[in-house]
C-alpha cells in the first residue's frame, strides 16, 4: 500500500474515523495568543491537498480541551507567543485524547516555550520531551530533510529542534522549537521570509501531517 493510499484509508479506521480530514487549532487560556498566524493553517491545508491529493478541508477547525467534540479532532495544532495555562481537567482530557489515538503538534511562535514545557510535563509526568533524531521517519516520509527540522524564522540565533513525547512507541506530541514553522506557512507578505524558507516550512508541515496520519494505519 502506498503512503497516500494508506493515508486515505485512515479516513475509515482508527482515531480518524468519521471526521473531516483537517487540522484543528487548539484554544487555551493563560494569556497566550492561540489564534496567532491566521493564514498559516489554510495555506498548509492547501499544500497538503495539492501535493498529496488528500481530500482535506479548506480551513482548520478550532476546539478547546473541554469541548465535548474533542474526540472528533485527532490532529491538534497549537502555537502562540505567550503563556499557556491548562486546568487539571484540561490536562486529563488532553492525555486521554492523545492516548486514544490523537496527535498534538505544538509550534513555538517564540514565547510559549516555558509554559508549554511546564504544562506538557504535567500531562505526561513520566515521559520526557526528547529530540527526534535526523533519521526519524517524520523527516523523510514525503519530503527529505537530512539535517532534521529546518530553521524558518530567525529571532535569536538558536538552533531549531524537533522534540517529541512518545507513549508505547507512538509519537503523541511533536514540539517544534526555535523554527517557527507557522510563520513560514503564512501568506508571503506577512513575515517576508525568503521563498525557499516558506517552501521548507510547507514541506515540513506536509511531512508532519502525513506522519501523524500514518501512525493510524499501521
Amino acid at each position: 500500500m502506498t503512503l497516500i493510499l494508506a493515508a486515505t484509508a485512515a479516513l475509515s479506521i482508527g482515531g480518524w474515523a468519521d471526521t473531516t480530514l483537517t487540522i484543528t487549532r487548539l484554544r487555551y487560556e493563560g494569556g497566550g495568543d492561540w489564534y496567532a498566524n491566521p493564514s498559516s493553517l489554510p495555506n498548509l491545508l492547501a499544500a497538503i491537498r495539492d501535493r498529496t491529493g488528500l481530500a482535506v478541508a479548506g480551513r482548520e477547525a478550532t476546539v478547546g480541551l473541554l469541548d465535548p467534540t474533542l474526540s472528533d479532532h485527532p490532529y491538534l495544532y497549537m502555537t502562540g507567543h505567550g503563556n499557556i495555562s491548562w486546568s487539571a481537567a484540561e490536562r486529563q482530557a488532553l492525555r486521554a485524547h492523545l492516548l486514544a489515538g490523537g496527535f498534538l503538534h505544538a509550534d513555538d511562535n517564540y514565547g510559549m516555550d516555558e509554559s508549554f514545557r511546564r504544562e506538557i510535563r504535567q500531562v505526561f509526568p513520566d515521559q520526557d520531551l526528547i529530540e527526534l533524531p535526523v533519521d526519524h521517519p517524520v523527516f523523510h516520509i514525503f519530503y527529505r530533510f537530512p539535517e532534521g527540522i529546518p530553521k524558518i524564522h530567525e529571532h535569536d540565533g538558536k538552533p531549531p529542534q524537533a522534540l517529541g513525547v512518545f507513549y508505547d512507541g507512538r509519537l503523541v506530541v511533536m514540539y517544534t522549537y526555535e523554527t517557527d514553522l507557522g510563520d513560514g506557512w503564512e501568506d508571503a507578505d506577512v513575515h517576508q521570509d525568503a521563498p525557499q524558507k516558506r517552501e521548507q516550512a510547507l514541506r515540513m508541515g506536509v511531512n508532519i501531517f502525513l506522519y501523524a496520519l500514518r501512525q493510524e494505519v499501521r
